[in-house]
């Protein structure tokens, strides 16, 4: 959802059930913004306030909430960094691997032929499920960057262009979607860790055997997971 689309949500000042009378109180029991006439009629024993005496608080709260989201937003771009560079490194290992085991198969051409092709697959296979989980990752963190950036624009447009009314409707949700998106950081930020840095090498063999591995060598693929501190 864009911002766009989050601002449409509040239509104009005035009462859906009286539409002559302006949104002028704030029922703290309800969280709603009502007119004089729902005061009367339906909130008279709430906790009520005029919206204009609570606008700098709910700025105050909508500005403590896009803070929170900003420094989330700086993690993703650090993670979207990190994913890039891991993703390279791992293709210039792949790259390397082939490249031994290309110059072993040639040293050894006539009796590995028939074995080069399994080896490279093998390879290959590894190369296409990590570079999945790589991307898988990143998409994840694509993600949660596009939804925190599209809450930032939102709450600085609202803050920015929206009149009391419309600060004191949007904020409670706004606050809820504060930390809906904390929470989805926070497992973004484990996705990253779970995904953690894969090493993957050729050992190549001196041995002439008439064995696949003993003569041309073996892949060793290995996963480190990354430990993170989420601090809040």
């Amino acid at each position: 959802m864009t911002s766009e689309d989050l601002y449409a949500q509040y239509p104009p000042d005035n009462c859906d059930k009286h539409v002559d009378e302006a949104l002028k109180i704030y029922c703290h029991d309800c969280s709603l913004v009502i007119c004089m006439m729902c005061r009367v009629t339906d909130h008279n024993s709430h906790k009520c306030s005029d919206v204009q005496e609570l606008d700098d608080e709910f700025r105050r709260q909508m500005t403590t909430d896009v803070s929170g989201v900003a420094d989330d937003v700086d993690k993703c771009q650090q993670k979207l960094q990190q994913l890039t560079t891991e993703k390279k490194d791992f293709h210039e290992q792949i790259c390397k691997s082939e490249e031994e085991i290309r110059e072993k198969t040639n040293q050894l051409k006539q009796m590995i032929d028939r074995h080069e092709k399994l080896v490279l697959d093998e390879l290959k296979s590894i190369n296409v499920k990590r570079t999945k989980e790589i991307e898988a990752a990143y998409e994840v963190v694509e993600c949660q960057l596009a939804a925190m950036e599209s809450y930032k624009k939102y709450v600085h447009k609202i803050l920015e262009k929206g009149t009391a009314c419309d600060i004191a409707r949007a904020a409670n949700g706004l606050h809820d979607r504060a930390e809906e998106l904390a929470l989805m950081s926070d497992v973004t930020q484990r996705t990253v860790a779970d995904l953690g840095n894969a090493v993957v090498t050729f050992k190549s063999s001196n041995l002439i055997a008439d064995d696949a591995k003993k003569t041309l060598g073996e892949l060793q693929f290995s996963k480190f997971r990354l430990y993170t501190v989420a601090v809040r």
